[in-house]
């Protein structure tokens, strides 16, 4: 078992996991951070775009999760449409790692230890995720 969470395959269906679980997460996100509050402040055009936004991301964590999750050997095989998927992967969680840097400003969560935390985690995880998908892009050439 240990060997197996360790490989590429375990490594992918991991990240699968967590993404989907991410993508659930949305569902309860807003609540955390008090959005409602703060979206029922805005005019009804952002309100919707914001509120939709919000809904796509999550689906879109959940259902470039679910392929990792429900097809890392085939993901794995190095075939075009394999190799094709992971590079867009990569792409979009690199991109994601970088927006934790340069879009999101550090006065968001500097002096507020959970906030603090939470940035970090996210460090990380992109890092994790990015860095596995980057991996197996790699096992597969």
């Amino acid at each position: 078992m240990t060997s197996w969470v360790f490989s590429v395959q375990g490594q992918v269906h991991l990240v699968g996991a967590v993404l989907v679980t991410l993508g659930a997460f949305h569902l309860v996100l807003p609540r955390l951070i008090g959005w409602p509050d703060q979206v029922a402040r805005m005019a009804a055009l952002p309100r919707q775009v914001a509120g939709a936004h919000f809904f796509f991301i999550g689906v879109t964590c959940v259902l470039l999760g679910s392929l990792p999750l429900l097809l890392a050997p085939e993901l794995l095989t190095g075939g075009p449409l394999a190799r094709a998927l992971l590079t867009a992967e990569t792409v979009f969680w690199s991109l994601r790692w970088l927006f934790q840097f340069a879009y999101f400003s550090p006065a968001l969560w500097r002096g507020d230890p959970l906030r603090t935390l939470a940035h970090v985690g996210f460090c990380l995880l992109w890092t994790w995720v990015a860095g596995v998908f980057g991996l197996a892009l790699y096992a597969t050439t």
